[in-house]
């Protein structure tokens, strides 16, 4: 599927350089350095739905398997010529395994087999470093959450050190899984990524980072890097990619709120990747609160993040440390606990309004716990954003991956190099 928003999103990887890399063009990732001589990849990820035939062959027996190769032939458009020399490929690479138990009785000949993914053999590990909390994960082929764990944030005195920390945790999560081969490692990170896996993160304070460089020493894997707004937009094609199959004109604008906010946005299936980096909304006005933003910032972030309202309840002198304590007061039915919630939810459906009338897409996806947690919220989210919006009945939806959006974002990056070239990523991690 070729994408109709020009952006610089390729597969390439750089160098493992301490500057800022340059580009390298190419279609697929590099072998760059080598630490106890086995070469350390970090690649820049698609988040596109792939075209190239062993991609299509691939989803078509994730999202409709076990299927016949002349029915995969029908759904991918390709011949049937092009089928059966992919799937060979694919089931000699161990990504599809046939079904023996599902030939038709009474067939003549040699058998028509259908094929399906083969989740028994591979992993994937997902990290999404969030500004508090870091979460773990691995996934199996379907993207599915096979294990999950949780570590704060942690705090040193160097990027260096607080990514070797959160390698060390992936690495013995990783030690859970003895009998099963780990493809690849996706981190969904805030900030801006640069080619290379390099990572400027004002909240966190890092300028260039080695995020790609340290995690893959780490862990001993290939690494994808990626914004976690512009990730989250990946999963929702992932999760749920036929309208963009069915429809080559389909968008959608992505909006995340929790303890950031962020916007991504998608077009023909594939999610575009400024090359200065995502969108920044943070500081966009926020106005007419009475309860949030104590001390009358007037922007968006600090009125809307999970410490913002945390920040505003204790001004209110509600007994809460977190946000969960303000969640548990609002379903215990404190009413000043649920005036905050309601006005969070206003000023983010006004912001979303005013967003996608810029962007006018064909659907909104709202992500994050700020929508998922207290759900009682989302009708005020959709009033505000009725009476701000020009554009009447606009189609608004929430997210598929509802309260595991970190997760699935992080492994929407882990299996993107295996989605978009699948015999390639797997021929680099040998």
């Amino acid at each position: 599927m070729t994408a109709t928003i020009d952006h610089r999103t390729r597969t390439a990887t750089a160098p493992i350089r301490t500057t800022r890399p340059r580009p390298v063009p190419g279609p697929a990732p590099e072998r760059a350095h080598r630490r106890g001589g086995r070469a350390i990849h970090v690649a820049t990820p698609q988040l596109e739905l792939s075209n190239k035939p062993a991609a299509l062959v691939l989803r078509t027996a994730r999202l409709s398997g076990p299927v016949f190769r002349d029915e995969a032939a029908e759904l991918t458009g390709l011949s049937i010529s092009t089928v059966n020399r992919q799937v060979g490929a694919l089931l000699k690479a161990g990504l599809l395994r046939e079904r023996a138990d599902l030939a038709p009785a009474g067939a003549i000949g040699r058998p028509r087999l259908p094929f399906e993914l083969n989740v028994a053999t591979y992993l994937t590990l997902g990290i999404h470093i969030g500004y508090k909390v870091t979460s773990i994960t691995t996934h199996d082929l379907l993207h599915r959450v096979v294990g999950a764990i949780q570590i704060p944030t942690p705090v040193a005195e160097s990027p260096e050190q607080t990514l070797s920390a959160i390698g060390d945790s992936a690495r013995r999560f990783l030690g859970r899984w003895t009998n099963r081969r780990i493809l690849w490692a996706g981190v969904a990170i805030g900030g801006r990524v640069s080619p290379g896996g390099f990572v400027d993160h004002p909240r966190l304070g890092w300028d260039q980072a080695p995020v790609g460089r340290v995690i893959a020493e780490s862990v001993g894997l290939p690494v994808s890097v990626a914004s976690h707004v512009e990730a989250m937009a990946a999963a929702e094609l992932v999760v749920n990619p036929s309208e963009a199959d069915t429809d080559q004109r389909s968008s959608f604008l992505y909006f995340y709120a929790r303890e950031m906010v962020g916007i991504a946005f998608s077009v023909d299936g594939t999610v575009h990747t400024p090359a200065g980096g995502p969108p920044v909304i943070g500081h966009f006005p926020a106005a007419g609160t009475t309860l949030l933003d104590p001390n009358r910032t007037g922007r968006l972030e600090p009125t809307v993040s999970d410490t913002g309202v945390v920040e505003a309840a204790q001004s209110l002198n509600l007994p809460v440390e977190d946000i969960e304590g303000i969640l548990a007061l609002a379903r215990g039915g404190d009413a000043t606990a649920r005036a905050l919630l309601d006005e969070r939810a206003q000023v983010l459906g006004r912001t979303v309004a005013l967003i996608a009338d810029i962007f006018n897409p064909d659907h909104v996806i709202l992500g994050g716990q700020a929508f998922t947690d207290y759900p009682t919220t989302l009708p005020a989210v959709a009033a505000a954003l009725r009476e701000t919006s020009v554009i009447p009945n606009r189609d608004v939806r929430v997210s598929h991956s509802g309260a595991t959006v970190q997760q699935q974002a992080a492994g929407a990056v882990a299996l993107d190099a295996i989605y978009s070239d699948p015999l390639a990523a797997l021929a680099a991690t040998e």
